[in-house]
């Protein structure tokens, strides 16, 4: 392994660093005026591991192929072990892919499906975007093979509520002939942002004898998550989210007994391994047989052999891009250990300030955060408040869309459903062009509401602050200046 350099890591005299803006100003690369609100999207890295990358970049051009064909392997092997330690896993089910979509892509393109056509996918209807093109396009190219099922959800729910219409899901899609193959789920969802029981659907699906494909994008550094004890068939995290890693970087897990299901990375590159021959109807060797064109040879694979397994041969590299991200996950968890005093402290401290700051939003708006009774859904880094703005609703809207129109929702100014688009995307205009900022913004259950991330460097400030914007903003829209 290529030698490696300490990070230029702060030192701690007293022990790990004060979160928040102090924090922010010294070890962040934020322009001083901008808030960041909304770590969920995007992420951000902090100084040490943006030295860490330009170094490795460094390495890459000084001698490119010395670099990517002999020292990138094991810096990428250090990455997979770091990785593989922290979700309680070993290092050889771990491999990365640029995002999570990338993740869900690679299973379910993979999958063979049955030929009796009925195989089916189960979603829940708050599933990322996209994640649903991506099930919309493997049906639209396997036609007749394969069809999907999503299960509506209605927040606020408890954990076992979520699991029992999954159970209602799959007893109805096998009342309806069908053969429920693979479910998919989120750790936290996107859109509402809430903490998903995905180690209870875990559970159920192998019960019911479906694959689990976790989907993780909001995942990894905001929740503690013990793979090797919730055990999924296939699960894939975004590192450059909440795990300060740089943009793109996900971990991809796939256990042992499922990795021969994983035929092709993508895209398809050196790694792919073509079957041995093609079989005649009667199931004899059909190679050399009379009509049948000879089997190529074999192409000869430019990069230096490996006794690695197949699978974490094929993820080792497959396409000339920049996977510096990649060998930065060593770095981000040190640095994070190191610096900010260790996982159990970041997860405590930002889930608890998530909590406290989305309470402190709902009481300078008069509304409420997104939450059940149990606090389940915000056992995570965001959280979801509700704007003082309805949608008008059409007749047979509300039991279309499961909306509980109380007294509160009644009395707020409500607007038409054709201006939605318009109204959210003036909304978030104004908060980068006027307040130097940015929150998600969406409509759920006849309503707006605002997904706010805490993070090491928030202070509950901050969301006080990010309250009053969007009161602000609110009473604006209330005055039409939206259609201007």
């Amino acid at each position: 392994m290529a030698e490696q350099k300490e990070l230029p890591l702060r030192e701690k005299a007293n022990g790990p660093v004060k979160f928040g803006h102090g924090l922010r100003d010294e070890q962040f690369l934020f322009d001083p005026s901008y808030r960041n609100l909304n770590h969920g999207s995007y992420g951000t890295i902090p100084r040490a591991i943006q030295t860490a990358r330009r170094a490795y970049q460094d390495q890459a051009e000084a001698a490119p192929d010395r670099f990517i064909r002999y020292i990138y392997p094991d810096l990428l092997d250090r990455s997979r072990a770091a990785i593989a330690a922290h979700l309680r896993v070993p290092t050889d089910t771990c491999v990365f892919v640029a995002n999570a979509t990338t993740g869900v892509n690679t299973v379910l393109r993979n999958l063979v499906w049955n030929p009796d056509g009925r195989d089916e996918i189960l979603y829940f209807d708050t599933i990322y975007g996209g994640c649903h093109k991506t099930i919309e396009y493997v049906i639209e190219t396997h036609p007749g093979l394969l069809s999907a099922r999503a299960i509506p959800l209605a927040y606020p729910l408890e954990d076992a509520e979520i699991v029992a219409a999954f159970h209602d899901a799959v007893d109805a899609s096998i009342a309806a002939g069908k053969r429920p193959r693979l479910s998919l789920f989120d750790v936290v969802s996107s859109l509402p942002g809430v903490r998903f029981p995905f180690e209870d659907l875990t559970l159920a699906s192998r019960e019911r004898g479906l694959l689990a494909l976790i989907d993780g994008a909001q995942g990894v550094g905001m929740v503690d998550i013990d793979l090797g004890k919730v055990d999924p068939d296939f699960f894939v995290s975004n590192c450059h989210k909440w795990l300060h890693v740089p943009r793109g970087c996900a971990v991809f897990y796939v256990p042992v007994r499922n990795q021969a299901l994983i035929r092709s990375t993508v895209p398809t590159s050196h790694g792919f391994a073509p079957r041995a021959s093609a079989e005649d109807d009667d199931g004899d060797d059909a190679s050399g047989e009379e009509g049948l064109q000879p089997e190529p040879p074999r192409k000869f694979n430019p990069l230096p052999a490996s006794k690695k397994s197949a699978f974490v041969q094929a993820f080792q590299s497959f396409g000339t891009v920049d996977n510096t991200p990649y060998l930065c996950v060593a770095d981000s968890l040190k640095w994070r250990e190191e610096v900010l005093g260790g996982e159990e402290r970041i997860l405590t401290e930002v889930t608890a300030l998530a909590r406290e700051g989305g309470q402190k939003i709902a009481d300078i708006l008069g509304t409420k955060v997104l939450d059940n009774a149990s606090r389940s859904l915000t056992r995570c880094s965001m959280v979801n408040v509700a704007l003082p703005l309805a949608v008008k609703l059409e007749e047979g809207d509300a039991e279309a869309l499961n909306v509980d129109i109380d007294e509160e929702l009644a009395s707020r100014p409500s607007f038409p459903k054709s201006e939605i688009p318009v109204i959210s995307g003036w909304i978030q205009r104004k908060l980068v062009d006027e307040y130097n900022t940015f929150v998600s913004l969406y409509v759920y259950r006849g309503r707006w509401w605002a997904r706010v991330s805490a993070q090491v460097y928030v202070e509950l400030e901050d969301f006080e602050w990010v309250g009053n914007v969007l009161k602000e903003l609110s009473e604006r829209v209330v005055k039409g200046e939206y259609k201007q």
